[in-house]
């Protein structure tokens, strides 16, 4: 099975919660989804802090040139 995309696991999760809104569902039914729903929002968190480390930022070097700098270095104290 391919490995989910930051998309599919926010779009699930959604659907879940549209569903547990409902309150249609049986006691079962709404564990069941509240479990996959967790599942979901930690995929969607490590998708976010994947990319958050692969977020350049634009430094200003003496002389007034710029240049791109990886903003892990800054994220490591996090």
């Amino acid at each position: 099975m391919a490995s989910k995309s930051f998309e599919d696991s926010l779009h699930r999760l959604e659907e879940i919660v549209r569903r547990l809104e409902t309150g249609d569902l049986s006691l079962e039914e709404s564990l069941n989804l509240f479990e996959e729903g967790v599942k979901a929002s930690r995929e969607c968190g490590q998708f976010l802090q994947q990319a958050k480390k692969r977020v350049l930022q634009l430094v200003k070097e003496s002389g007034g040139t710029f240049r791109l700098e990886m903003l892990e270095k800054d994220l490591q104290g996090e």
